[in-house]
């Protein structure tokens, strides 16, 4: 194993890919001369030249647009979005062309396209800049959505999806670009649709992924002090979602959390509380308990952001409420 920041292990899953195969390439802003908004794909422009790192104006509609466009001529390009925030500029280059072509097309084009950047808050952004899109790209029949939490599957899932015949949304954190972990040596990938299993408990299950999974480990960790065992489940991919770990899990500690960075009104955890209680209704000892931001936009002031944002101790809360402690 060796150690790597979570940018480290973004650059190191696209400069093995362009180098394995010459029909990928990166465009996007600043990823070339500036080496990436957050140095994520550092070294890349000089190892692999301006004709696979190519740098855009602002203009995420274009991109966007010559991305999929070049799908169609046998590419597999990877579009970086500085934020996700931005990509509504050119959403419907993603929802309306790069979802639905091979539907369109009866088949005879894919479009192996990875959409990539930071998603959700990241400290003092305010509102336009700090909302979560997972469950919005989620919701188009099409599209594949990735959320890793740690290099080690950054890197796995990552090579998967620049694989992957079909158009992958894949949604990283700003506030994760510094951390640290294990990352194998050698080749690897990590399949898409399979959740992992972050820690095993028997008390209640905690499902999360992305960055926000940190405070269900924190919360966890406080949790073991007063005997009470978590289990933590990281989707990892939000669709296709990994219903059957969730499921196996929730028959074993028959109670079920979900923790996610998101408005509270049809996102991920809605669609996870559905499916349990239809496929596991008599397994629950208790009501599935959400955890998501307050249902306003992202404020700017840091105490008022605190407050919006889920946090380990509503996590514990959580917890001891379906425990009935």
């Amino acid at each position: 194993m060796k150690t790597l920041q979570f940018r480290e292990a973004i650059a190191e899953a696209m400069s093995e890919e362009m180098r394995r195969d010459e029909s990928v390439y990166l465009m996007g802003e600043e990823v070339a001369e500036y080496n990436g908004a957050y140095k994520a794909s550092k070294g890349m422009l000089d190892e692999f030249g301006p004709k696979r790192v190519l740098d855009t104006p602002i203009a995420e509609l274009g991109f966007a647009g010559i991305g999929v466009g070049s799908t169609m001529t046998g590419n597999r390009p990877i579009i970086e979005f500085m934020t996700f925030n931005f990509a509504l500029v050119g959403i419907d280059q993603i929802i309306n062309n790069a979802a639905k072509i091979r539907q369109m097309s009866g088949g005879q084009f894919a479009c192996p396209i990875v959409f990539r950047g930071p998603t959700a808050s990241a400290g003092q952004l305010a509102a336009t800049h700090s909302q979560a899109f997972e469950s919005w790209y989620a919701n188009c029949p099409g599209l594949k959505v990735v959320v890793p939490s740690n290099p080690k599957d950054a890197k796995g899932l990552l090579k998967s999806a620049i694989r992957d015949d079909d158009p992958v949304i894949f949604m990283e954190s700003e506030q994760m670009y510094g951390d640290k972990g294990e990352v194998p040596e050698g080749e690897y990938t990590i399949p898409l649709g399979v959740a992992d299993i972050r820690r095993e408990g028997s008390d209640v299950t905690l499902v999360s992924f992305g960055k926000i999974i940190k405070e269900a480990d924190k919360a966890a960790e406080k949790l073991e002090e007063e005997g009470i065992s978590v289990e933590i489940i990281d989707l990892r991919t939000v669709k296709p979602l990994d219903y059957e770990s969730v499921l196996k899990s929730v028959k074993k500690t028959n109670r079920l959390i979900i923790l996610e960075e998101a408005w509270p009104f049809g996102n991920v955890s809605t669609e996870i509380t559905f499916h349990v209680q239809k496929h596991a209704f008599d397994y629950l000892d208790a009501p599935i308990e959400r955890i998501n931001t307050a249902d306003t936009p992202a404020p700017y002031s840091p105490v008022l952001l605190e407050e919006w944002l889920p946090n380990s101790e509503d996590v514990v809360n959580a917890v001891k409420k379906v425990l009935y402690k």
